[in-house]
């Protein structure tokens, strides 16, 4: 687990770690060689958007090709969503999501149930998902105009039936009437030729989140709820759920690797429309913030937010800042960005790294010990990590169909060997190998 590093051999048989020890043998095995290497549960990305419709396009990694890029950067399972639509109920939104899923998923998968369409019928269809081994939710502060926000009477509401039957509620926290009110003050001709992809940062202050994360987190101590919120970006943020933290409230954060290793200048490139995602990538010290939170243990994982547009979807703004699809591509880079610059980077140590990008989720989540531990009993997800392994990023030597990389021209220290999925190599090399249709949906347990 997480906080335990120790030399031996893994036995594996029905996808199942079966034993662990020295010098195990069993001549008729086959063996992988790891000698001098980590060996990491398989990473967990908590948060995913494969072929989500938006903007008018579709994002470019589907299902299919989206956990091929996951497998490629040692993450064995994944979390994406199922959206309600308004008049459907949460299962026939889960059910058509697991449609589009099933057959095509080349890692596990697990799905957050979306309500969007907040009434007694849907309040009272929780404990059916939750039963149904889908214990979190995810609840969106904006996109009013989108039909996608739950007022805060809903929130609440949320957060009370998941204190009752063990469910969690994320939410995307963005203060909707002010941030619009921004957005529609800069939505000008003038303003638009001038600041250009700029304006995503100038519509999107800090306290935009702010205020909504100390709403919801209040409306997590009242209720007794339980709060997870997802792609936090900024330090006054962190700062928010480190009191929370303190005071022992039920709330946890995740951040992201766009918010902890680019900064808002990248908008003033002349392609920095690309970078646009929402929440928008903030300020150096917002990163350092977001560090410290992860290495300190305040925030408690790293997730991408994937979403993936390629130059040509992206160039649809045409200038106009409210018209971006938001989106990075973050999957596959996620385990090797987190270890170069979090664990090379002296930030945290390779056990933290483990916590961070697996074992916690896997907690969160209600798959422990399942997914993010190597233990008898446990699937055999596993990361054989060269830590030794020179990387250039570029998009052109990913799996992703993305024809852009956000972290274009990194050098990595580290990186990701051997990728197996409940025993078996769905990677290597940085090439997926894997059986298309392999992956499994996992039930998970209440939080």
């Amino acid at each position: 687990m997480a906080g335990e590093s120790y030399r031996a051999d893994i036995g594996i048989e029905g996808g199942k770690i079966i034993a662990l020890g020295e010098h195990l043998f069993d001549p008729s095995a086959k063996v992988i060689d790891a000698d001098w290497k980590y060996i990491f549960p398989g990473a967990i990305d908590p948060h995913v958007h494969f072929q989500l419709p938006f903007c008018g396009t579709v994002s470019a990694d589907d299902f299919e090709n989206g956990t091929k890029a996951a497998a490629c950067g040692g993450v064995t399972t994944v979390i994406d969503f199922a959206i309600q639509k308004k008049g459907e109920s949460l299962m026939k939104a889960i059910e058509a999501r697991r449609a589009e899923a099933d057959g095509k998923v080349c890692v596990d998968y697990a799905l957050h149930s979306v309500p969007t369409d907040w009434n007694e019928a849907t309040k009272e269809e929780m404990k059916a998902v939750i039963d149904y081994g889908i214990p979190t939710f995810k609840m969106f502060m904006i996109y009013a105009k989108e039909g996608l926000i739950s007022n805060d009477d809903a929130l609440f509401e949320g957060l009370e039936v998941a204190a009752e039957y063990g469910g969690q509620i994320g939410v995307h926290a963005e203060s909707v009437r002010v941030l619009d009110k921004l957005i529609e003050r800069y939505h000008n001709e003038a303003d638009m030729k001038k600041y250009g992809a700029y304006l995503h940062v100038l519509s999107r202050p800090n306290f935009i989140e702010a205020e909504a994360v100390q709403r919801a987190i209040k409306w997590s101590q009242v209720t007794g709820g339980r709060l997870y919120i997802v792609h936090l970006s900024t330090k006054e943020g962190a700062e928010l759920v480190k009191r929370a933290r303190h005071h022992g409230l039920n709330v946890y954060a995740e951040t992201c690797p766009q918010y902890l290793l680019l900064d808002d200048e990248v908008f003033k490139r002349p392609n920095g429309h690309l970078f646009a995602t929402c929440p928008q990538i903030k300020k150096k010290e917002d990163s350092e913030a977001l560090w410290q939170g992860l290495a300190k243990g305040y925030l408690s994982n790293v997730a991408t937010d994937t979403c993936t547009f390629d130059t040509k979807q992206k160039a649809m703004w045409e200038g106009d800042f409210t018209k971006i699809p938001f989106g990075l591509p973050g999957v596959e880079t996620m385990l090797s960005l987190m270890y170069t610059f979090g664990v090379g980077g002296g930030r945290f140590s390779v056990n933290r790294l483990v916590a961070l990008t697996s074992t916690n989720a896997a907690k969160l989540m209600g798959m422990f010990p399942r997914k993010g531990a190597i233990t008898v009993g446990s699937d055999a997800d596993l990361v054989i990590f060269d830590p030794n392994k020179d990387v250039t990023l570029t998009y052109k030597d990913l799996q992703t169909n993305c024809d852009w990389s956000p972290y274009e021209g990194m050098k990595l220290k580290g990186y990701p060997e051997v990728t197996l999925c409940r025993g078996k190599v769905i990677a290597g090399g940085g090439k997926f190998v894997g059986q298309t249709g392999y992956g499994r949906f996992v039930k998970r347990e209440p939080v």
